[in-house]
C-alpha cells in the first residue's frame, strides 16, 4: 500500500515514527515498544537517521526488522546532508532491498558546528531536487515531506517557506507530515494556506505527547514551536513529579488530537521517541481501534 492509498480511506491514518538506537539493548527494548504501537493498527512506520547520515545503516537494519515483524508499509527517512546523488541511489537501492518502499525526504539540518548548509558537491540543495530525484529514478517509492505550520525556523517569511513546500509537492511528494506543534489554530491557518496555493496532497499533522517539560522545551527552542500557557502553566505546577508531568502531556495530546480528528485531518503522525507509553494512552482515551 503507498502513501497516497493510506490516506485515500474513510479512516484517518495512523503512523508512528522511530530512530535508531545507540546499543543492541535499546534496539531489543525498541522492537518491544513497536509491538505494543503495533496493536492500533498503524498504516506505516517510519526512522529517522542521526546528523549527517551517521546511522544510516542502522536505520535500515531498524526499519528492516519492523517491516519484517508487522509486514506494515516503513518509510526511512534521506536528507541531501552529506551525501552525492550516486550515493543517495545506492542507500535507496539498499532500503528497497530490505522491503522499504517509503521516504521521507528531507534536506536536513546543517552539521553540528555549522550555522548553514552547504551541499556537497554532485549533491542536492533544496528537499524538492531530492524529491524530484526520487520519484524520477525510484518511481515506485512513496515520497512524504516536512511541513512547518510555524514555519521552518530558517525561513524568512511562512509566505517563503510555503512556496519551498509547493515546490516539493510538485516535484513528487505523496504527502506532507508537518513538524510537531501545539497549537491547532496554527495547523488549520497553515492547511487552508497551503489549500489555497493549491497544495493538494494529505497535509497530516504531527504530534509529539509531552512526558517531561525539560526536554520538551528544549525541542521546541530549537524547532521555533509554540507551547500555550496554560499547557506550560499545568507542566510547571507538575513540579518534578514525572509521573503528573507525564500525565499532564498526554491529558492535552489527547485533546489536541480529538480536536484534530473532529477537523477532518487526514490522519495523524505521533512522534514517539521510541517509546509506547505515551502514544498508547493518548490512543487510549481516544478509543482507537486497535487489533
Amino acid at each position: 500500500m503507498s502513501l497516497a492509498d493510506i490516506y485515500s480511506t474513510d479512516q484517518p491514518g495512523l503512523s508512528f515514527e522511530l530512530f535508531p538506537p545507540k546499543t543492541e539493548a535499546g534496539e531489543e527494548a525498541l522492537l518491544k515498544h513497536v509491538q505494543r504501537l503495533l496493536e492500533f493498527s498503524p498504516g506505516y512506520i517510519t526512522c529517522t537517521y542521526g546528523a549527517g547520515g551517521s546511522t544510516q545503516n542502522k536505520t535500515l537494519d531498524i526499519i528492516g526488522r519492523v517491516h519484517e515483524m508487522s509486514g506494515l508499509p516503513v518509510a526511512t527517512h534521506l536528507t541531501c546532508v552529506g551525501s552525492t546523488a550516486e550515493q543517495l541511489g545506492e542507500y535507496l537501492t539498499e532500503a528497497r532491498k530490505r522491503g522499504v518502499d517509503n521516504v521521507v525526504a528531507l534536506r536536513g539540518d546543517p552539521p553540528k558546528g555549522e550555522d548553514s548548509f552547504t551541499a556537497v558537491e554532485g549533491g542536492f540543495k533544496y528537499a524538492n531536487e531530492l524529491v524530484e530525484y526520487i520519484r524520477r529514478d525510484f518511481s515506485d517509492m512513496g515520497i512524504a515531506v516536512a511541513g512547518y505550520p510555524e514555519k521552518h525556523v530558517e525561513a524568512p517569511s511562512l509566505d517563503v517557506d510555503l512556496e519551498n513546500l509547493k515546490r516539493k509537492v510538485d516535484a513528487g511528494a505523496d504527502v506532507v507530515v508537518t513538524q510537531l506543534f501545539y497549537v491547532n489554530d496554527d495547523f488549520f491557518a497553515f492547511r487552508d494556506r497551503c489549500v489555497a496555493l493549491g497544495i493538494n496532497v494529505p497535509i497530516v499533522p504531527g504530534l509529539l505527547p509531552v512526558t517531561n517539560f525539560a526536554q520538551i522545551k528544549r525541542i521546541t527552542s530549537l524547532c521555533g514551536a509554540k507551547l500555550p500557557g496554560e499547557f506550560v502553566s499545568a507542566l510547571e505546577a507538575a513540579g518534578d513529579e514525572s509521573d503528573t508531568q507525564f500525565q499532564v502531556g498526554v491529558d492535552f495530546a489527547t485533546q489536541q488530537m480529538a480536536q484534530l480528528l473532529e477537523a477532518g485531518v487526514p490522519g495523524v503522525h505521533l512522534y514517539v521517541l521510541n517509546k509506547s507509553e505515551a502514544a498508547s494512552g493518548v490512543l487510549e482515551n481516544l478509543g482507537w481501534k486497535a487489533n
